[in-house]
């Protein structure tokens, strides 16, 4: 090959390079110009349902377009996941999802049809959530100690889950504590809300932007929050780590992804509308009142986060002796 072909070649490399790059700048001039898409791996009316509904109102507002939130549930975000995953890498399908789904799934699942950091582009991380240890509200049970001591002194216990976060915290918290449990999987909170509450299971670890409005109601007691800070709705509540199981921390952290190829001025333009409404005041108002914190995060930040992540939770959910699903 002469020099000359292979100066043609970095030539014609380049201008396809900035052609493309032309062509997706005049697609974010433009964008959006139709309704959006959001896609979310739990039902209506759950915890991650509420979250996510307060950004998808102010995206509506920004943006000026309708835009549609589609709940897909079901294993544990997977199905939402992969339907992200093979959509128009064009902006207009976006997936709302936690880290807990994102990181997890790789040591949860044997194989996955997806692959979360080269299948994905990450747009922003925009809030931070805490889980909560609860009982029903007529439980005897009014430390997480108490609680302890009755499931390290009988040799059946039940516990509810919804979640990766709910599994790997509540198994996490068994293996520190030392005593036998079962899980019992439900598909969503509402679902298993009786069953706390009437004592059937003995402890649940729930999302708090559902089981806060349920302490609200008398129905859940709080006993301990998964987080390493309080939470502001419940400030006598203490945290795991207060509480005796040191460096205990369990707080999924969600973000907003478009599937790879997405124009990166298109991605840079939903990175600002995410930016803006987690900067609100009202943001942070309306965040606390759901057990969450905002997170302003843009498009590197957060697939650094999710990377590292990966990473992070192969060890833990080992220690945990969890063993992937088929």
């Amino acid at each position: 090959m002469t020099v000359s072909t292979i100066r043609r070649g970095l030539l014609a490399g380049a201008a396809a390079a900035a052609a493309m790059t032309a062509a997706g700048m005049a697609q974010a001039q433009d964008f959006p110009n139709r309704p959006l898409r959001v896609v979310i791996g739990f039902p209506a009316g759950s915890g991650a349902d509420i979250l996510g509904r307060h950004f998808t109102n102010k995206l509506q507002e920004m943006s000026g377009q309708p835009v549609v939130v589609d709940n897909k549930p079901g294993a544990n975000s997977n199905i939402a996941i992969g339907l992200v995953k093979n959509a128009k890498p064009d902006g207009y399908t976006m997936l709302f999802v936690a880290n807990s789904n994102m990181a997890m799934n790789k040591w949860l699942f044997k194989s996955l049809p997806f692959d979360t950091i080269k299948d994905f582009t990450a747009v922003a991380s925009w809030a931070q959530l805490g889980f909560v240890v609860v009982v029903g509200a007529d439980s005897k049970h009014n430390t997480l100690a108490d609680l302890t001591a009755l499931l390290k002194s009988k040799p059946q216990n039940k516990y509810g889950t919804t979640n990766q976060t709910a599994v790997v915290s509540s198994e996490y918290y068994r293996q520190l504590a030392k005593f036998e449990a079962v899980n019992v999987g439900y598909r969503t909170a509402p679902d298993a809300l009786p069953d706390v509450t009437n004592g059937t299971l003995d402890f649940m670890i729930m999302d708090g932007t559902f089981a806060q409005g349920q302490i609200r109601k008398g129905k859940l007691k709080p006993l301990a929050v998964t987080s390493t800070w309080r939470i502001a709705g419940l400030p006598t509540v203490p945290t795991m780590d207060e509480a005796g199981h040191k460096g205990f921390d369990f707080a999924p952290w969600w973000a907003t992804y478009v599937p790879a190829g997405t124009p990166a001025p298109v991605v840079a333009k939903l990175e600002g509308y995410f930016n803006k409404i987690s900067a609100l005041p009202e943001t942070k108002t309306y965040l606390e009142t759901i057990a969450s914190v905002p997170l302003h995060d843009g498009s590197a930040k957060t697939g650094e986060k999710l990377a590292a992540e990966v990473a992070k939770w192969g060890p833990i959910i080992e220690a945990a002796g969890i063993k992937p699903q088929d």
